[in-house]
């Protein structure tokens, strides 16, 4: 085995930027390509509408698992080697769900693919942090851009090939997209057998990679951490709340169509775009995230308060902005990295974001259900979406500073051994 010196700025970056943005293409298409054809499915799997909610409840839920495996399968098998697993089971579970002769086996093909999905979500900033530490935010709002394309494309092209190859084939389509995925990867591995590759200060890798086992456990002592699994908890909050119940709030309080609410929420998902390339690029320029927590706050704020006092006036311009407020997300995923030193760190704090934020994502669309069944009306579901935001408010103040995540945990092991 040898140790090889840092790697010129070019060599060897292609193909790792090559293999996350494939990969981001594939860490959504399992979510969105159901619901365009879930009555085919449903028809020919004999599913009822508790079962398509229990799916339709599946990915917060995979994806918070992925949240809480992931850095331990990765501290074990490497970054890349745990990513090509994630990789292979959403190879298995698309493959899986195109042939799947029960809802038994969709189900369980679906949690196989978004469980895949999950680990995903959690490796990315890692992998970002390992092969463009001086690039964080560029290949970030990269790879959050083309992972929003990846969200999208399902149901641009899920009905139209449906009707020529059934609906089979529209679900095995995205199978055979997360092996072109997976090509990378493998090509990557081979190249790095045998050679320890130092990127970045050889010292901070090595302290990195000797860090406790428990370093993930550790993030509950971080202000920091906390306080970026606030913003990641309430945009997800919001943003499957949205997802779920949208159009059927602006057909009940904007007098809009059925299609007109459609093509509204076609609307709210296009806004990602734009915050997904320049928050990144933004976040790595600014020493306090104060502005963009205040920025995002204020967007959902008014297109909330839009849509609960005068719905009808303006339902483009509230859906712009609730459309926008999300910009939370990809400033948390791009934090991941900046404010965490090494590798390890970033998989930790990673893992630890992500899997808190997604679970209490989860109970987004299942509250405002609640809330709109009990009251019969939009009014207390909208102030429940408006309330969620104080989950942001200690974001406003703990990253006015640029602090370290393993700094904070190493002033707190400290702290404790003064104490003793």
């Amino acid at each position: 085995m040898t140790i090889t010196a840092p790697r010129p700025l070019w060599q060897g970056r292609s193909l790792a930027l090559v293999g996350i943005l494939l990969v981001a293409v594939n860490l959504r298409t399992a979510v969105g390509a159901v619901s365009p054809i879930a009555q085919l499915i449903s028809h020919d799997l004999h599913m009822n509408a508790v079962l398509l909610g229990v799916i339709g409840a599946i990915p917060p839920l995979a994806f918070a698992l992925g949240g809480l495996l992931a850095p331990r399968v990765a501290r074990r098998r490497g970054l890349e080697a745990t990513l090509l697993i994630a990789v292979i089971a959403m190879i298995l579970g698309h493959l899986g769900r195109s042939v799947a002769p029960s809802s038994a086996t969709f189900v369980v093909a679906t949690g196989l693919t978004l469980l895949g999905a999950g680990f995903g979500n959690v490796l990315m900033p890692p992998l970002v942090k390992r092969y463009f530490p001086d690039l964080p935010g560029l290949a970030t709002a990269l790879y959050v851009t083309i992972m929003s394309v990846g969200a999208t494309l399902p149901a641009v092209i899920a009905v139209p090939v449906a009707a020529g190859a059934g609906w089979r084939g529209s679900l095995a389509v995205w199978g055979y997209t997360a092996v072109v995925a997976a090509i990378p990867w493998v090509a990557e591995l081979a190249r790095r057998r045998g050679t320890v590759v130092i990127e970045g200060d050889a010292a901070e890798v090595l302290i990195g990679e000797e860090a406790e086992p428990g370093l993930a456990a550790s993030m509950l002592r971080s202000p920091t951490a906390w306080a970026m699994t606030g913003l990641f908890a309430a945009t997800s909050i919001g943003a499957y709340a949205i997802f779920g119940w949208f159009p059927q709030l602006l057909v009940e309080t904007a007098g809009v169509t059925e299609a007109q609410a459609g093509l509204l929420l076609g609307l709210f998902a296009i806004m990602g775009f734009p915050t997904a390339l320049l928050v990144p690029l933004l976040a790595g320029r600014l020493r306090s995230m104060t502005p963009l927590v205040l920025v995002g706050i204020v967007l959902f704020v008014g297109g909330y308060l839009g849509l609960l006092i005068a719905p009808e006036a303006a339902p483009v311009l509230w859906v712009i902005l609730v459309g926008l407020g999300p910009l939370h997300f990809p400033l948390a995923l791009v934090l991941i990295n900046l404010r965490s030193r090494t590798q390890l760190g970033s998989v930790a704090l990673s893992g630890f974001v992500q899997g808190i934020g997604y679970v209490i994502g989860a109970a987004g669309p299942f509250v405002v259900g609640l809330l709109r069944g009990s009251t019969n009306g939009w009014t207390v579901p909208l102030l429940f979406l408006i309330a969620v935001l104080v989950l942001d408010v200690p974001a406003l103040f703990v990253l006015a500073r640029p602090r370290f995540v393993e700094d904070e945990l190493a002033e707190s092991v400290a702290r404790r051994a003064l104490r003793r």
